[in-house]
C-alpha cells in the first residue's frame, strides 16, 4: 500500500474534523488531503518523477506535513532535513541524496538557495528574500513559491502504484562518526512502524490530540504517520523554540493526550514547574528517545507528571521499533517494585526480534555484553548508494545497531554504549554511559560526557567532560565528583581526569559529538579547564 493512503482513509471517514492546527490556522482532513494531492501533481507538473527524492528543510509548520504526504501519494522519496543545517550540511543531503527539489520555508530560503544549485527551491510562506526573482533561473536552480506549486495541481486523489520495497523516506543518519548515510526506508517499513507505533506507543483514535513539540524531520515525523492514520487532531506549536511555559499552555488548553519528546525537553518542562504538579486530565502518553536520560531525571518527571511516560529505543535504520518500556514499569519502579527499570530501555517491540550477539553473531545468555541487533518489519532496506556500509550493518540478516548491551531474564534491554565509545582502559572495558549515570547525579552537573583520551600507559583514559550549573563551586566539584565515582563505581570505571568545560559540541540533532571532544582533549592540556 502507498503510505500516502493514510491520509486519504482519513480525509473519507472524517472529512471535517480537524486535522492539524498552528496558531490561528487550522486545517480539516479533507483540506489537508486537497493539499496534499495538489501539491503532489504540481511537483510532477514540475518535472519531478515517480521514485526522485525531495527534500524537505523546514520547521514545523502545516506545509511539512503536506510535503510528507505529498511525496508519498506522489511515489517520490522523501529526504526530511534538520532546518538548523547550514549551507553545507543541506547541500551534502542534497547532493547525496540527488533530490530533484527542496521545499523550504522562508526561514530556510537563503540557506537552500545557497545550498541546493541543482534542483528546484520551493518555498512556503511570505514572499522570500532570496537572490534572483521568484520563478527565474537563480544559481543554476529555480525558485518558485509554494502556493505557486500547490495551485499547479487539481487537488484531484493522487495514490502512485508503488511496491512494497520501493523508497518512500530517505532518513539520514546524524552523522557523528564521518558523513551521514541515508537509511532507505519503504512503503512497507512506515506502514509497519506505524501499525507498531499505535500498538503499544500511543494507542490512539480520531478524539486524540497529538501535539508535535519535536522536529517532524525526525521522531516527530513517525508520530505524525500515526496520528494521521488514526484521524487524530495534530497540534504543532506556533513557535520555533522550545518554551516551557508555552508548551505547558497548548498541553491544557488543546486538551493533548499524546506527546513525543526528547528528554531534555522533559527536564525543561520539569524544571519549569518547580516541583509543582500539572493538571493535565487528559494526558496520557509521552513517549521519549532518542538520547540518555538520567535515571533521577526521570524518576522526577515520573513524580512530575504521572505515569504518562513511554519509552522506545530504535535509531535510524529501524525507525522508533526496536524496544519500549511502557508507562506501567515507570509506575512500579517508581513505586519501588524494581527500581532498576528506570534504567532499561525495555523489551522487544511486537513484531520485532532484539538480540544481544557476539563477534561472531552468536545470540549471547541473559547477563552477557554484546551488540544490540534488530531485525523485523521496521529494518530498512540499506544505506543509499552505500553497498560496503550495508553489507556491514545488514550482516546475516541482523540489523547491527552499533549499541552494546545486555538482556536482564525478564528480557529487558540495558543499553551501555556505543560500540565506538566503549572506553578499553588497562585491558578493561569501560562504558560511558555508565560512568555519566554517577556523574549526573550531582546536583551541580548541568551535563557530562565521558570519553576515553589515548595514553601510553592505560592505553584510554576515562576522561570526565563537566559543565558545571551556574554558581557551583567549581573548586569542589571535581573532589565531590571523585568521591561519589570511588562510592559507586570500580576503581578502573573512575575518570582519572575531570575536565570542566562551557557547553558540549552537538551536531544539528542535539547529540554530543564525542569525537569533537576526544580530538579536543588529545590537543593537550590547554583543552578545556583541568583538573
Amino acid at each position: 500500500m502507498n503510505v500516502g493512503q493514510l491520509l486519504a482513509n482519513s480525509a473519507r471517514r472524517f472529512p471535517r474534523r480537524t486535522a492539524v492546527s498552528w496558531g490561528d490556522e487550522r486545517l480539516t482532513y479533507s483540506e489537508l488531503d486537497r493539499r496534499a494531492n495538489a501539491l503532489a501533481g504540481g511537483l510532477a507538473r514540475a518535472g519531478v518523477g515517480p521514485g526522485e527524492r525531495v527534500a524537505v528543510l523546514m520547521r514545523n509548520r502545516p506545509e511539512a506535513l503536506e510535503s510528507m504526504f505529498a511525496c508519498f501519494k506522489g511515489g517520490y522519496c522523501l529526504v526530511p532535513l534538520n532546518s538548523r543545517f547550514t549551507a553545507e550540511e543541506v547541500a551534502f543531503h542534497v547532493g547525496d541524496s540527488g533530490a530533484r527539489a527542496v521545499i523550504t520555508d522562508t526561514e530556510g530560503a537563503s540557506v537552500a538557495v545557497a545550498a541546493a544549485t541543482a534542483a528546484l527551491v520551493i518555498v512556503a510562506g511570505p514572499a522570500p528574500q532570496v537572490p534572483g526573482p521568484a520563478g527565474h533561473e537563480t544559481v543554476g536552480h529555480e525558485t518558485v513559491g509554494y502556493e505557486t506549486v500547490v495551485a499547479a495541481g487539481s487537488g484531484s486523489p493522487v495514490a502512485a502504484d508503488v511496491d512494497r520495497d520501493d523508497l518512500a523516506w530517505l532518513f539520514y543518519t546524524s552523522g557523528t562518526t564521518g558523513q551521514p548515510k541515508g537509511a532507505m526506508l519503504t512503503h512497507a517499513n512506515l506502514g509497519f512502524v506505524t501499525a507498531s507505533w499505535l500498538a503499544d506507543l500511543t494507542p490512539m483514535d480520531e478524539r486524540d490530540v497529538t501535539l508535535h513539540a519535536a522536529p517532524l524531520s525526525h521522531g516527530a515525523g513517525f508520530h505524525a504517520l500515526a496520528a494521521t492514520a488514526r484521524g487524530a487532531h495534530q497540534v504543532i506549536l506556533p513557535h520555533a523554540s522550545f518554551d516551557p511555559a508555552a508548551v505547558m499552555d497548548v498541553l491544557a488548553r488543546e486538551g493533548v493526550t499524546n506527546t513525543w519528546l526528547v528528554p531534555t525537553q522533559i527536564v525543561m518542562l520539569v524544571d519549569h514547574l518547580g516541583g509543582q504538579r500539572p493538571h493535565l486530565p487528559d494526558l496520557r502518553h509521552v513517549v521519549y528517545g532518542g538520547a540518555p536520560f538520567a535515571p533521577a531525571d526521570l524518576r522526577q518527571a515520573v513524580e512530575t507528571f504521572g505515569p504518562v511516560f513511554v519509552q522506545l529505543f530504535a535509531q535510524g535504520e529501524t525507525p522508533m521499533t526496536a524496544t519500549v518500556l511502557p508507562a506501567r514499569d515507570h509506575a512500579e519502579a517508581l513505586a519501588g517494585d524494581r527500581p532498576q527499570r528506570l534504567a532499561s530501555a525495555g523489551v522487544a517491540r511486537p513484531g520485532t526480534d532484539v538480540r544481544v550477539l557476539d563477534s561472531t553473531d552468536r545470540e549471547l545468555p541473559p547477563g552477557q555484553v554484546g551488540e544490540v541487533c534488530v531485525r523485523g518489519g521496521a529494518v530498512m532496506l540499506g544505506y543509499w548508494n552505500r553497498p560496503d556500509a550495508t553489507a556491514e550493518t545488514l550482516r546475516n540478516g541482523w540489523l547491527h545497531t552499533g549499541d552494546v548491551g545486555r538482556f536482564d531474564d525478564h528480557g529487558y534491554l540495558y543499553l551501555l554504549d556505543r560500540a565506538k565509545d566503549m572506553i578499553i582502559s588497562g585491558g578493561s572495558n569501560v562504558y560511558a554511559v555508565e560512568v555519566e549515570a554517577v556523574l549526573a547525579d550531582h546536583p551541580d552537573v548541568q551535563e557530562v560526557a565521558v570519553v576515553g583520551v589515548e595514553d601510553r600507559k592505560w592505553g584510554e583514559v576515562v576522561t570526565a567532560v563537566v559543565v558545571p550549573k551556574d554558581g557551583a563551586d567549581r573548586a569542589l566539584l571535581v573532589e565531590e565528583l571523585s568521591s561519589l565515582c570511588a562510592g559507586r563505581l570500580a576503581g578502573y570505571k573512575r575518570p582519572r581526569r575531570y575536565v570542566l568545560h562551557g557547553p558540549l559540541p552537538r551536531n544539528a540533532y542535539g547529540k554530543v559529538l564525542k569525537r569533537d571532544l576526544r580530538a579536543e582533549l588529545a590537543a593537550g592540556p590547554d583543552a578545556g579547564e583541568t583538573a
